[in-house]
């Protein structure tokens, strides 16, 4: 009797690991068919290509430009000396210029942000990722961090241009990271960004939670830092990213599902 009762015993807490087993499968299974299908046309069309290393050269540029007319993305982010030669190579093609500000530390005065960014637009920016000053925020300084961003939303608000907010979320916290959103949000920006690609990590989906939970609603959300593939890339769009930050925009975009028959 004893055995038999040990039997039923095993059976039930085998089919309880089943039952359990079949959910954990049919919740995967349930999550991935809620996941958006992405081609890589659509993907291509949140990408800022990033052109930025300290030692691109004016024909890689010119280079770069010619691959994101060719793979259709929607911006190209470069350096403030590249703005003018990057926007006669993209003119006409529908591609935007986007162009790096305070970058990579966030250190420059307000006042130097500000006038990068106006000489930005009048060499042919559309849309400016800006960086926060990381230190005065970490010292609690706060209104200055706002006051920081306001100085640039008020160069581009002029000319309509976007501003993105790089948050370098690498060196804050759960809580910092939230805050900081609040901050660019009441400064006027369109964008938060999580990183410049230069620090010490990459965004995180994590990161990115906190973000779309944060400004979500009020706010576009860039991922930027670490995009390196197919799936990296779809994973954040599918949690909600508006834009992403990707250097590696031919692997990504060449990791694609193929369509169709092929």
């Amino acid at each position: 009797m004893a055995n038999t009762e040990h039997r039923i015993q095993n059976v039930e807490r085998t089919t309880d690991d089943i039952d359990k087993a079949d959910h954990a499968i049919l919740s995967k299974h349930e999550r991935e068919n809620k996941m958006k299908k992405y081609t890589a046309k659509e993907v291509a069309a949140t990408i800022d290509h990033a052109v930025l290393k300290p030692v691109f050269t004016e024909q890689d540029v010119i280079k770069n430009a010619q691959m994101c007319i060719k793979r259709g993305v929607k911006s190209m982010c470069v350096r403030p000396c590249d703005v003018a030669l990057t926007a006669k190579e993209l003119k006409g093609s529908g591609i935007d210029v986007s162009v790096v500000i305070g970058f990579p530390h966030g250190s420059n005065r307000s006042e130097t942000k500000a006038l990068e960014a106006k000489l930005a637009i009048q060499d042919g920016a559309k849309e400016l990722d800006m960086v926060m000053n990381i230190g005065k925020f970490l010292s609690g300084n706060h209104d200055y961090v706002k006051k920081d961003i306001e100085a640039v939303v008020a160069e581009a608000k002029k000319a309509g241009v976007l501003v993105k907010v790089i948050l370098e979320t690498c060196y804050l916290n759960r809580e910092q990271v939230a805050a900081a959103c609040k901050i660019a949000e009441a400064a006027g920006a369109n964008f938060v960004k999580t990183s410049t690609g230069f620090g010490d990590g990459p965004a995180t989906p994590e990161v990115i939670d906190i973000m779309i939970k944060t400004v979500g609603k009020t706010m576009g959300i860039k991922a930027s830092g670490g995009i390196r593939n197919w799936d990296t890339a779809v994973g954040y769009l599918n949690q909600g990213c508006t834009r992403l930050g990707v250097g590696s925009t031919e692997a990504v975009l060449d990791g694609a599902p193929a369509d169709g028959k092929y």
